[in-house]
């Protein structure tokens, strides 16, 4: 049982004050104290290996001045599961454990949220279909595949469900009526490339999804590059009427013949204020982004509302 002290009714009334900091990216913490993750499970096969590992990710980025972590159950399902020999049962204690997790790294601190990660049908995949969308499903089926494990990350008492990584609007769609009827808000969060969708779709009808249902908190972008990001969480503002999420990568390549990332990274901190005055209110880093960079950030918002004239 959560208290008011982080509770959905006190995540929006938060947001409705200003800007929350959120984490950053769970696996690259995770590789930098060692643990192999070149598995189809990724992290998520950590929540049942190594479970103080995943608390030390959290406690980490909650050191560094996030003020939401979201879990390590992206790419966490019944079908991955099972495919390791890991049964119903069990699958549903990982998922859940993801959320305790969170919420023990936060220590019951005031101004500490969880939100539970609920990845796209194609993470399971484990072959960069997330990447692409359109796995040639209908709505419906990729609604009967995100409803149980929804449902299942809901029990487990989070303060909001992150509907993150999205490449289409078909399963974004999908994602919606899953979580119908849960009684958590929601964040919708799209992977995009060269100002669309992973799967080619404009933006606007993306963000468009978001605009009449009063489940979704906030809408926008994540596991992007960082230069897409300012022009995206603009536009989700502007359709959705919503605040914005926004959290891309470091801007690193990922080369998938090599199995590695390429190039310079290119997230800067110092975008913030770009993406609050866009229309941000929930800002953070994906991939390849850690708490040295979160801690930057925070440190960037922090000096920039103290400095910020007081409203008339």
């Amino acid at each position: 049982m959560t208290s008011t002290a982080h509770s959905p009714a006190s995540l929006v009334a938060a947001l409705a004050e200003g800007v929350l900091v959120l984490d950053g990216g769970m696996s690259n913490q995770l590789e930098a104290a060692g643990y192999d993750l070149s598995d189809a499970l990724w992290s998520a096969r950590l929540l049942a290996d190594a479970p103080e590992a995943v608390s030390a990710v959290h406690r980490a980025y909650f050191a560094a001045g996030a003020q939401v972590a979201i879990t390590a159950s992206y790419q966490a399902s019944f079908t991955g599961y099972q495919r390791v020999g890991i049964g119903r049962e069990q699958a549903e204690g990982l998922l859940r454990r993801s959320v305790e997790l969170a919420r023990t790294a936060a220590g019951g601190e005031p101004g500490r949220w969880v939100a539970a990660s609920v990845g796209p049908y194609g993470a399971v995949l484990a072959d960069g279909s997330e990447y692409r969308g359109r796995y040639g499903l209908s709505v419906a089926e990729l609604e009967r595949f995100h409803r149980p494990r929804a449902e299942v990350l809901a029990s487990a008492g989070p303060d909001l469900l992150a509907l993150e990584t999205v490449p289409d609007v078909d399963e974004a769609e999908a994602l919606l009526r899953a979580v119908a009827g849960l009684d958590l808000p929601v964040w919708l969060s799209y992977s995009v490339a060269g100002g669309r969708s992973r799967a080619g779709q404009s933006l606007e009808q993306a963000f468009a999804l978001a605009a009449g249902n009063d489940q979704v908190l906030a809408v926008g972008v994540n596991c992007c590059a960082p230069e897409e990001a300012a022009a995206a969480v603009e536009l989700a503002a502007a359709v959705s009427g919503k605040p914005v999420v926004v959290y891309p990568n470091s801007g690193e390549g990922w080369d998938p013949q090599a199995g590695s990332w390429a190039g310079p990274p290119t997230f800067d901190p110092e975008r913030v204020g770009e993406w609050t005055r866009a229309g941000a209110r929930l800002v953070g880093g994906c991939c390849r982004v850690g708490a040295e960079q979160i801690a930057e950030l925070a440190g960037t918002l922090a000096h920039s509302e103290a400095h910020s004239p007081p409203p008339t």
